[in-house]
């Protein structure tokens, strides 16, 4: 299998870490898998000291755990520091959804209106990494808009384990017509301008994760520490 690695315009070791966690947060890599430097090299056509890097860097986010004398493995999901992600993203999504309300530019609004129709054709063909991509998207797009980009940045270095929480949510269950639903309410709020109605609806889809997470771990037990 051809990963595509040496015809990158970027490092190895960048490239090895971009993809692995890319696998990891997808679930192409489950919680507890176990990783080896010199399969990876091989799989990735690359020495072992990027592959050794890529593990490091990944360990510092919380994604790969070396337990001494048992070897590498994707961490499983921690449970705290998906409920920190969630709490931090409900406290800034309100704000910027809200901002949104009071002031978003036309091209900013057209691009939610395009994902919105490209999540209905996700629901239709049952694509849950298509649709991972497309909440994540609409999400982005809001802040964004807002000029909120470097926020939105920050935030991504905590939200690994809460994405992984939300990507077996979708795998688990194909019944997404709540969540497309939400994101349609949201871009109706900002459309009207309703602040309120706005952050009330963001506070409601981003308190699924609470639900989800006790169901999750229940029915995965092996995927959660």
């Amino acid at each position: 299998m051809d990963f595509g690695v040496r015809s990158q315009p970027v490092s190895a070791r960048d490239a090895v870490y971009a993809q692995l966690r890319e696998q990891i947060l997808k679930l192409e890599l489950p919680p507890g898998t176990p990783l080896s430097e010199n399969e990876t090299s091989v799989l990735f056509g690359v020495s072992r000291t990027p592959v050794r890097e890529s593990f490091l860097r990944l360990a510092q986010e919380g994604l790969v755990q070396v337990l001494p004398q048992r070897g590498t493995f994707v961490s499983l999901i921690d449970t705290a520091l998906v409920e920190e992600a969630r709490f931090m993203r409900e406290q800034l999504e309100r704000a910027v959804i809200r901002l949104a309300c009071g002031e978003f530019p036309q091209e900013a609004l057209t691009r939610l209106e395009m994902n919105i129709r490209q999540q209905e054709v996700c629901i239709e063909a049952q694509d849950d990494k298509s649709m991972f991509e497309l909440d994540e998207s609409f999400h982005r797009i809001l802040f964004d808009g807002c000029g909120k980009r470097n926020i939105w940045a920050v935030m991504q270095q905590m939200n690994a384990h809460l994405n992984r929480s939300r990507m077996l949510r979708l795998v688990d269950d194909h019944n997404w017509a709540h969540l497309y639903e939400q994101h349609r309410l949201m871009l109706e709020a900002v459309k009207a301008k309703d602040g309120a109605g706005a952050e009330r609806l963001m506070t409601e889809h981003l308190s699924l994760n609470i639900a989800d997470q006790a169901l999750l771990k229940e029915k995965y037990p092996n995927y959660y520490k």
